[in-house]
């Protein structure tokens, strides 16, 4: 009994690292009893940060290894998009300085444990079925080996970053993509400010994934933002993209109250985009 106690002790070393928190259901299935756990708990193995969660102990929780682990050991279909993504790629270090809110996309919402382990971050989930077609943010099945990483096909708007000492694998929206998902949040939860400083900076965007997304992109207001400040900006790459097979739809879209109407791209925007926060 205490060999077989210890083989299950070094299995949990070799294949849950440090600070990756997993849920009971994951730990059951590899052959962990409850009452295994309350021991491993008890002895500091193990610690449950929130209910049905554990992790093997490494300081602070931090929310990059908390995705990482979603997105790997439990194999969850989720990257993250929008302005985190932007973030962490270094597009909008010039706008908020402290991460309040981490923007996950994916066919199928987080567990609900989440939003428990940090209390002072919100874990923000979008259906990324709702803005495209076929450029999903399929993850799954992702690993934290490499070769196996290697070996997986999936959207080139979706992109890995090594994080921490361990470089483990955090996958998000590329730079593109993550700036139609930021685009779509206007203007309930970003400002058309904010969309215009970060145009500024995305002078390297590839006009070929661009073409291939707004092609797939199923949001009219979405696309025709884009254009919008694209227009503003004119980067060299926006010779390069093909507006006429992008599908814009028809008719007026008002997006802002009282705004101005903007003949050329068909919707009402802010009267002026300087000072709007």
């Amino acid at each position: 009994m205490s060999t077989q106690k210890g083989d299950r002790l070094n299995w949990l070393v070799r294949h849950l690292p440090e600070g990756l928190p997993v849920d009971a259901a994951w730990l059951s299935a590899q052959g962990y009893t409850a009452n295994l756990l309350r021991k491993y708990v008890a002895s500091g193995w193990l610690e449950r940060p929130v209910p049905r969660v554990y992790v093997r102990p490494r300081g602070p929780v931090a929310w990059q290894p908390i995705v990482v682990s979603l997105q790997t050991l439990l194999q969850h279909d989720l990257v993250v998009g929008g302005r985190t993504a932007l973030e962490l790629q270094g597009f909008a270090h010039y706008l908020r300085h402290k991460t309040t809110a981490v923007h996950l996309h994916g066919p199928r919402k987080p567990p609900t444990w989440l939003d428990g382990l940090l209390p002072d971050l919100e874990f923000a989930y979008r259906n990324d079925g709702k803005l495209f077609r076929k450029q999903r943010a399929s993850t799954a099945p992702h690993s934290l080996d490499p070769e196996v990483r290697a070996a997986r096909a999936r959207p080139d708007s979706i992109v890995t970053q090594p994080w921490g000492q361990w470089n483990w694998p955090l996958m998000l929206s590329g730079p593109e993509r993550a700036f139609l998902e930021l685009l779509n949040e206007l203007p309930e939860h970003e400002s058309f400010h904010q969309a215009d400083v970060l145009m500024d900076g995305l002078s390297t965007l590839s006009p070929t994934r661009l073409q291939k997304l707004l092609v797939d992109c199923k949001s009219v207001k979405v696309k025709r933002l884009f254009f919008f400040f694209a227009d503003r900006h004119r980067h060299a790459w926006l010779k390069r993209l093909d507006r006429d097979a992008v599908d814009l739809g028809k008719g007026k879209r008002m997006i802002v109250k009282g705004g101005r109407f903007d003949a050329t791209h068909m919707i009402t925007v802010p009267g002026s985009l300087d000072g709007v926060q």
